[in-house]
């Protein structure tokens, strides 16, 4: 080993990170000056404050991924910006966000991986909660799970939109990676498996094939699965790498779930109106009027126009029987000229239309 060469490298480093953290600091004085610059045009009525802007933060992170070099990936540059910005805006305005909880869901995971560490994590108990902490400004965002890539869509948060105001604000997809957990790595002890009903269901066959005999007990979250298991020494959990570390659990079996690409989407919620980044993404809750060709006379409108429509689900409606809406995400902003052009026509066609919101499309 060349001493002298570590010991030189070893002091570049240093010195880069003397410079790193000038520059961190740099960047949270500009965030600071551009909080007053907001604070005082509110003051003077020019609009309400923003802190949080999800488009201008798409573009920066979206900017600075083109221009890296590497030997860092894209993604791992993007969360470092990503924790950087979430570090400046708590200066600014610390946000508090809503998710489904409890601690060490998959869902909190979610917020912190969209909006990073420098945040306020709140944990509800249903996704109704979520929505109403929002609504009550008792939380700026919420965060709640859309769809599943095994399982298809969460009903329960789609429902929410009909009556809600809310907004869609952003979006973020997380991998899914499942281990069975327990106080102790002696299977043979297990005589009881906890885990949320979607969880079992995204690890059914492995299941079946490694504990066919043993009792499988839904519960409302993962995390409350390794709570129980942590407490149980008969029992095990399938939960998520941040719910084996709170409840100190050891890891019997990793990445369990059945399909490798197994994803879950998760919206941000607000009532924020976002403008364009570049590369977005909407959503609308529509109805068809009860004549011949209805859903046709919908969906045409967004093929005559060129938007790409990307999802499509069906909801009972509410107050008449076998009465449905659709749920429908396509590409680009309401306001890019050819979608303002679409929607406009679509909304002639609709018994009921609602744009739930235009928001960047999850990048990392």
């Amino acid at each position: 080993m060349n001493k002298d060469a570590l010991e030189q490298l070893r002091k570049r480093i240093d010195a880069i990170d003397e410079q790193l953290l000038e520059l961190f600091n740099q960047r949270a004085r500009c965030a600071l000056d551009v909080a007053n610059v907001k604070s005082a045009s509110s003051e003077e009525g020019v609009g309400g404050v923003d802190f949080f802007r999800p488009d201008r933060e798409a573009q920066v992170i979206s900017r600075l991924k083109s221009l890296n070099q590497g030997p860092l990936s894209d993604d791992e540059a993007g969360r470092l910006i990503r924790e950087v910005m979430s570090a400046c805006l708590a200066l600014e305005q610390p946000l508090k966000i809503a998710y489904l909880g409890p601690e060490g869901t998959f869902t909190q995971s979610a917020a912190l991986k969209h909006f990073g560490h420098s945040v306020s994590t709140i944990p509800m108990s249903s996704i109704p909660d979520v929505f109403s902490s929002v609504e009550s400004r008792h939380a700026d965002y919420g965060l709640v799970p859309v769809e599943n890539s095994t399982e298809g869509v969460i009903s329960h948060t789609l429902d929410m939109f009909i009556d809600s105001n809310l907004k869609v604000c952003g979006e973020v997809e997380i991998r899914i990676h499942h281990h069975l957990a327990s106080k102790t790595r002696d299977i043979k002890q297990i005589k009881y498996i906890y885990s949320h009903q979607q969880s079992f269901a995204q690890c059914r066959r492995w299941l079946d094939q490694n504990f066919p005999g043993i009792e499988r007990i839904p519960v409302s979250s993962n995390a409350e699965a390794a709570r129980l298991a942590s407490i149980e020494s008969d029992a095990a959990a399938v939960c998520g790498l941040p719910a084996v570390e709170i409840f100190e659990l050891k890891i019997c079996y990793e990445n369990i779930e059945d399909m490798p690409d197994n994803t879950t989407r998760f919206v941000i919620i607000g009532d924020q109106e976002v403008g364009p980044s570049g590369k977005d993404k909407t959503s609308l809750l529509i109805s068809a009027k009860n004549i011949p060709g209805a859903l046709l006379g919908l969906l045409q409108p967004l093929a005559d126009h060129g938007i790409s429509m990307n999802k499509i689900e069906s909801r009972p409606g509410q107050g008449q029987k076998w009465a449905y809406v659709f749920f429908i995400d396509i590409d680009g902003h309401q306001q890019d000229k050819n979608a303002l052009v679409a929607l406009n026509e679509l909304k002639q066609q609709a018994a009921l239309f609602k744009i739930l919101g235009s928001y960047p499309k999850a990048s990392l």
